[in-house]
């Protein structure tokens, strides 16, 4: 059950970061630090799905982190 445990981790946090990526494509440097905050820009479509799914896959992440403590 722990290397199930561990390799469903493995899988979430990769997949954490492949969303998060996502996110972040077309933002520049100056955004980064604070700048082109001008303007307020809602999300819409895939960006509000990826978001969704960002939140989701990490609270699975969350969960199993919680679960593998109690099984190491």
């Amino acid at each position: 059950m722990k290397y199930i445990l561990q390799t469903i981790q493995i899988i979430i946090a990769t997949s954490i970061i492949a969303l998060i990526l996502l996110q972040a494509k077309g933002v520049g440097l100056g955004r980064t630090f604070g700048g082109g905050g001008e303007f307020y820009k809602s999300k819409r479509g895939v960006e509000k799905i990826v978001f969704y799914l960002t939140i989701f896959a990490v609270s699975v992440f969350l969960l199993s982190s919680v679960i593998s403590l109690f099984y190491s």
